[in-house]
């Protein structure tokens, strides 16, 4: 792979920064130190990271792409109200692999799981109970 001063300092960027960021994030937040950097070099390199797994896309519904710079097996929760990302760093995979192996014979290898729900900040700015939110998923 041949050697970047952007994509080092995009990489980087990614890494240091768990919000798990969008592309135009990225690119705000490198913009000011780096005016040459165009937001399709942003886009690009992400994509060339990602593709070779230096970061993870994660791919959220009706939503820009994000990227994390966490390379270790984790999950995702995404709030449906901010649109925040948390890292889900309980190992649910295990789990669910005995469960799936048992119930249907399928040999699961790997797992992404995204869980889509309300955030405790949501949740407390909009003063309705959690069971009444639920229902709003």
């Amino acid at each position: 792979m041949k050697y970047s001063r952007q994509r080092e300092l995009i990489l980087r960027t990614v890494q240091e920064h768990p919000i798990h960021p969008t592309a135009d994030d990225v690119y705000a937040m490198l913009k000011q130190t780096e005016p040459n950097l165009s937001l399709g070099t942003v886009y690009r390199n992400l994509n060339f990271l990602a593709d070779h797994k230096m970061i993870r896309k994660i791919l959220v519904p009706n939503a820009s792409d994000r990227f994390d710079g966490m390379m270790d097996d984790h999950h995702h929760m995404l709030c449906t109200q901010c649109g925040e990302i948390f890292d889900l760093e309980h190992d649910l995979a295990e789990e669910l692999s005995k469960e799936i192996l048992q119930n249907t014979g399928f040999q699961m290898n790997r797992c992404g799981l995204m869980v889509l729900g309300i955030c405790a900040h949501c949740r407390k700015e909009s003063l309705i109970p959690a069971t009444e939110l639920r229902n709003k998923i």
